[in-house]
C-alpha cells in the first residue's frame, strides 16, 4: 500500500493539540488517521468498520472534552484506534515495527486516557455510572462520557445502565454511535426505534430516551465534524443527564467495507490486497458441518431454532445461511442471557434450539445457565466454539468455559475429539429430552475413520482408546491429539506403553474405569485446553485424593494472559511431551 502522509498528524502529540486546529486541518487529519488504521490493520489484521467509522466523532470529543480530566469510557473498545493515535499511542500506528506495541482495545497500563480494560460488550453505561457517582461523592466536576454503538445498545447491561444513567441528575453524556449495523445486521424492537429516530432526525413523539429521562440530541451526520463540535460543546459541563444520538458509517472512507459491512467488522492480516481475487475454496470444518446439519434438520422439518448472540461469523453463519434458514434462525442482539433463556423456553415448548456461543461469552450467560436452562432440565443444546488455550487479548480468552460449564448441574458437557463424534453427539443432543447439553467444539478438524456407535445417553462413560499400564493419559476433546503425541513420546522415553482415554465427557466421571486405573497404573496424566482450577482435572484429581494414584494436572493456570504467543504458553503451562515426561519421571 502507498506511504501515508501524517502531515497534520505530525503536529498532534495529545489531545491538547487539536484544540489550535481549524476545522480544514481537522478534516485533513481525519483523512491521515483514516488512512493509517487501513494500512495497519490490513497489516496485522483486528477491528477495521468500527474504527473507520468513528474517526471524526473521536476528533470532536478530544477537541471539545479536556481527557484525561473528562473521562471517556468506550464501550467493547472495538473503535479505540483513532482515541490510541490522538493519545500518544500512534507511533503504533505510523511505525510498522510497532504496530503491535498496543493492544486493539482500551488499556489503561497504556494511558491515562483509558480508563478501563474492556474487550466485551454493553458495559460502558454502566462503567459511567460508577465514574459519575464516584465524581459525585467526592464534589468533583468533570465531564464523564460514555460511548456505544446502537449494536451494544441490544445487550441487557445496556439498559439497565441506561436506566440507572437517567436519574443521576447530575452530569452524565452519553454518546449513540448508530451506523445500523452490529456485527451483521441490527436485529429486534431497539433497532426499528433507531430506524424510526434516524428517519425522523430524531423528531418522534414518543422518543424513547427522553421518556426516560434524558436531554436528547440528534446528529444526522455523525461523520461531520463540524456539527459533532457544535452538538458536544453544547452539552459541556451539563448538569443532567444527556444522550447524544449520531448517525455515522461503518466503515467510512473505505468503499467496500461501506457497502458490504458484515466481512469488514474485522479483518485478517492482508485481507485488502486479495479484494479483487475469487474466494478461496474452504475444506470441511465444524462450522461446515454444523451448518449442513442444521439446514438438513430444516428440510426434514425438524422444529429447529438455530440462536446466536450477534456474532455469527464465528460459526461460518454466513447471510446465505441465515437466508436458507429462514425463520429457524435467530438473532438475539448482543444478549447472551436473552439467547440460553429463549433457548430454555423453545425447549421447553418442544422445538429444538442449538445455540452457538464463542467460549469467551459464555461467561455473560451464567445465571441463566443455571437457573433459566439447568435448574429446569431443559433440553436445550449449546455450541461452544473457540474454546481453548490461544494467544488472544486478555478480553477474548476461551480457557474459562470447562469450569463455568461443567460445574452446573444438570448440564452435561460433551467435548468431542473428531468429526464422527461431533455429529454423533450433535445428533443424540438434538434429538434427547432428558438434559441439558453443551458441545465444546474443537477448533480443527480431524477424522477417526470410523463411524462412532457410542450411546451418549449412557452418562460419563470414557473411551480407552489404548489399553496399556503403568500410566494413563486421559485427554479432553482438542487436547486428544497432545495426548496422542504423548503416549508415542513415554513409549520411546520411558519404554512405558501408557494407556490413552478419550473421556467425552467434560462434566462427569466415569468412577468404574477409573477404579480400574487402580489395578496397574501409578500415574494419571490428564490434559486439557482451558483452566486447571475448577477443571476436567481437578475433577481426577480429587477422586483419587485418598488413594496410592499419582495425578498429574495439564491445562492453563488462572490469569489473564494478554497476546502471549501460544508456544510460550505451552512451556509456561508444561505441554509439551518432554515437559510433561520429565515430570513423570520424578513421580515414579
Amino acid at each position: 500500500m502507498p506511504e501515508t502522509l501524517t502531515k497534520i498528524l505530525d503536529k498532534v502529540n495529545s489531545p491538547k493539540d487539536l484544540k489550535v486546529l481549524n476545522i480544514n486541518e481537522l478534516n485533513d487529519l481525519a483523512q491521515e488517521m483514516r488512512e493509517l488504521i487501513i494500512k495497519k490493520v490490513n497489516t496485522t489484521g483486528g477491528h477495521f468498520g468500527p474504527n473507520l467509522g468513528i474517526v471524526e466523532a473521536t476528533i470532536a470529543l478530544h477537541y471539545v472534552f479536556n481527557s484525561p480530566k473528562d473521562k471517556i469510557v468506550f464501550d467493547v473498545s472495538h473503535q479505540c484506534y483513532p482515541h490510541k493515535i490522538l493519545t500518544g499511542r500512534k507511533e503504533g500506528f505510523t511505525d510498522k515495527d510497532s504496530y503491535l506495541k498496543y493492544t486493539g482495545y482500551t488499556a489503561p497500563e497504556e494511558s491515562a486516557h483509558d480508563l478501563f480494560k474492556v474487550g466485551h460488550t454493553s458495559t460502558s453505561i454502566s462503567l459511567a455510572t460508577g465514574l459519575a457517582k464516584g465524581r459525585d461523592l467526592l464534589g468533583e466536576k468533570e465531564n464523564i462520557i460514555a460511548l456505544i454503538g446502537d449494536g451494544s445498545l441490544t445487550g441487557g447491561e445496556a439498559l439497565e445502565g441506561l436506566n440507572n444513567a437517567a436519574v443521576l441528575n447530575s452530569n452524565i453524556i452519553i454518546v449513540l454511535n448508530d451506523n445500523d449495523m452490529s456485527i451483521a445486521e441490527n436485529q429486534g424492537g431497539i433497532c426499528n426505534m433507531l430506524t424510526e429516530l434516524r428517519e425522523c432526525c430524531g423528531e418522534v413523539k414518543n422518543n424513547f430516551f427522553e421518556a426516560l429521562g434524558f436531554e436528547y440530541h440528534y446528529v444526522d451526520n455523525g461523520n461531520n465534524i463540524s456539527s459533532l463540535i457544535e452538538t458536544f460543546s453544547r452539552v459541556k459541563d451539563t448538569d443532567h443527564p444527556v444522550l447524544v444520538h449520531i448517525h455515522t458509517i461503518k466503515g467510512k472512507g473505505f468503499k467496500p467495507a461501506e457497502e458490504n459491512k458484515e466481512p469488514f467488522h474485522w479483518i485478517l492480516p492482508e485481507t485488502l490486497d486479495h479484494l479483487n481475487e475469487p474466494a478461496a475454496l474452504q475444506g470441511e470444518s465444524y462450522e461446515s458441518l454444523t451448518k449442513d446439519y442444521l439446514l438438513k434438520k430444516v428440510s426434514e422439518g425438524e422444529p429447529i431454532a438455530a440462536i446466536n448472540a450477534a456474532t455469527p461469523g464465528v460459526f461460518g453463519w454466513n447471510k446465505e445461511f441465515r437466508d436458507k434458514m429462514g425463520s429457524h434462525y435467530i438473532d438475539v442482539g448482543i444478549a447472551e442471557q436473552q439467547a440460553v433463556a429463549m433457548a430454555s423456553g423453545i425447549a421447553k415448548r418442544g422445538g429444538k434450539p442449538i445455540l452457538g456461543i464463542m467460549s469467551s461469552f459464555v461467561q455473560r450467560t451464567y445465571d441463566q445457565l443455571s437457573q433459566d436452562l439447568a435448574l429446569n432440565n431443559t433440553p436445550a443444546t449449546l455450541l461452544i466454539f473457540w474454546g481453548g488455550i490461544s494467544s488472544a487479548d486478555a478480553t477474548h480468552l476461551c480457557t474459562f468455559d470447562i469450569p463455568l460449564i461443567s460445574n452446573i448441574p444438570n448440564i452435561v458437557y460433551l467435548a468431542p475429539t473428531c468429526k464422527e463424534e461431533y455429529l454423533k453427539m450433535l445428533d443424540w443432543s438434538v434429538n434427547q429430552n432428558s438434559c441439558s447439553v453443551a458441545i465444546r467444539v474443537p477448533m480443527n478438524i480431524s477424522y477417526s475413520g470410523t463411524v462412532d456407535s457410542t450411546d451418549y445417553s449412557i452418562l460419563n462413560k470414557y473411551k480407552t482408546v489404548n489399553s496399556g499400564k503403568d500410566i494413563a493419559i486421559i485427554a479432553v476433546g482438542s487436547f486428544f491429539e497432545q495426548g496422542k503425541k504423548l503416549a508415542d513420546y513415554i513409549k520411546s522415553k520411558l519404554n512405558i506403553n501408557p494407556t490413552l482415554i478419550n473421556p467425552c465427557f467434560i462434566s462427569g466421571l466415569d468412577k468404574e474405569l477409573l477404579n480400574g486405573l487402580k489395578d496397574n497404573h501409578r500415574v494419571v496424566i490428564t490434559l486439557e485446553d482451558g483452566e486447571l482450577s475448577g477443571g476436567f482435572g481437578e475433577k481426577i484429581a480429587s477422586y483419587y485424593g485418598s488413594s496410592e494414584m499419582k495425578v498429574l494436572n495439564y491445562g492453563s493456570q488462572k490469569e489473564f494472559t494478554d497476546r502471549v504467543p501460544l508456544d510460550e504458553l505451552y512451556k509456561r503451562y508444561r505441554l509439551l511431551p518432554e515437559m510433561i515426561c520429565e515430570d513423570i519421571e520424578k513421580v515414579i
